[in-house]
């Protein structure tokens, strides 16, 4: 946790994905037949993704489904955790992989040394810490895994970086009852560093391994006045199974499991809203219809590095974009300090500007209901770009071979 930081609040989210085999959706038991269209959205996929509603009265982003995360903590980079990763501390970034992407391009989320600023815990790791822990507290789905089966944990060295086969699948312990986890989320919810009391009361160890490194977005600067802005750390999870989720009635009053496709349908249908890195990274994911495929991908990519996005808010006469790093109009330098600003006005028209400008990569709408991407770059560090537009209305057919 970088208390430095004067613009920024550091954050981790986690992108779950889970197995249809269990899957019981929030929303399954409607009465009446569904709509076709809703289950070839959701047939085209054999997983589904875990988005949270926030409470209307939020302070940031009210009534947005979004992903399980939010603030890092001072206690996710304790000291503490030696004692809970004691069989890991020796491995290279505790097993979870060394990124090869050079420190001088990595996001500073990811580069910051926080041995300097007083913590034992590299960010790799505490983030994921995390991301795990807000998970449990929004979703209380724990990603742990208990301490006597640690010697089954998949580490990832520098010398096998390259020849490690792909794990399997992350499976869920069921070794503790509903009613103990019930009562030390009450307790982490209330006090973040409970969570290390608890993996040591229950002996297990946040599944950090599981997480694999996504992407990093900014909030955009100068939008909404005195906007909060997050610097966040993304990653993605494939589970087996879909578990057992509760809403935590406070910052969370919804949950919904539901395939990438069905939710890009259901914004656009103006059902719910998510944000635009919700959008971009569901049209990623639609690339994937296979949660084998998605699993591989993410394992293969993480190791190879992320940028930081931090878009930047065009207003135009018919359209307003959000212009993501390598597009034509992004500025060559950024100064991410600055407490206003960070917006740019132009006079022409979407069309005119697409075709000013040779390289695209930018979120573009009329209106919060009908953002589309609009991209021709070749995404960096081996990622993966969006399917957008009628496209995600067949994921089946656009699938990426991976």
């Amino acid at each position: 946790m970088n208390t430095a930081l004067k613009h920024w609040r550091e954050a981790a989210t986690v992108i779950l994905a889970a197995g249809l085999r269990h899957a019981q959706s929030a929303d399954s038991l409607k009465t009446g037949l569904e709509k076709v269209s809703d289950i070839a959205h959701r047939s085209a996929f054999d997983y589904q993704v875990l988005l949270l509603k926030r409470s209307g009265s939020s302070g940031f982003m009210p009534n947005a489904y979004v992903f399980p995360g939010g603030l890092a903590d001072a206690a996710d980079f304790s000291s503490d955790w030696l004692e809970v990763f004691q069989s890991f501390t020796k491995v290279p970034n505790y097993g979870i992989g060394v990124v090869k992407q050079p420190p001088e391009t990595r996001p500073p989320i990811f580069a910051t040394d926080r041995a300097q600023l007083g913590s034992p815990i590299p960010g790799d790791v505490a983030f994921r810490i995390c991301a795990v822990r807000e998970t449990f507290e929004e979703s209380g789905v724990l990603l742990a895994v208990p301490t006597h089966e640690e010697s089954g944990i998949r580490v990832r060295t520098d010398d096998a970086r390259d020849s490690d086969p792909q794990p399997t699948l992350t499976t869920l312990s069921g070794l503790w009852d509903r009613d103990v986890l019930s009562k030390w989320r009450s307790l982490v919810i209330s006090d973040s560093a409970n969570f290390i009391k608890m993996c040591k009361e229950l002996q297990c160890l946040p599944n950090i391994w599981a997480l694999h490194e996504w992407g990093n977005w900014l909030t955009p600067i100068g939008m909404h006045g005195k906007q909060r802005r997050y610097d966040t750390a993304f990653y993605i999870c494939c589970l087996r199974d879909t578990p057992h989720t509760l809403h935590d009635e406070k910052e969370i009053v919804h949950f919904k499991w539901s395939s990438p496709s069905e939710v890009l349908h259901s914004y656009k249908s103006k059902e719910i809203w998510i944000a635009p890195p919700q959008f971009y990274e569901l049209g990623r994911m639609c690339r994937c219809p296979a949660l084998a495929d998605l699993h591989r991908f993410a394992w293969q990519r993480s190791l190879e590095g992320c940028e930081q996005w931090l878009p930047i808010h065009l207003v135009a006469p018919d359209c307003f974009a959000s212009i993501l790093p390598g597009d034509a109009l992004y500025p060559e330098k950024v100064d991410r300090s600055v407490k206003s600003g960070g917006v740019m006005k132009t006079e022409k028209s979407i069309e005119e500007l697409q075709q000013d400008s040779a390289n695209l990569h930018r979120i573009v709408g009329q209106d919060p209901y009908s953002i589309t991407v609009r991209m021709n770059i070749t995404p960096k560090y081996k990622h993966l770009s969006p399917l957008f537009g009628t496209d995600v209305d067949n994921p089946s057919k656009n699938h990426s071979k991976l």
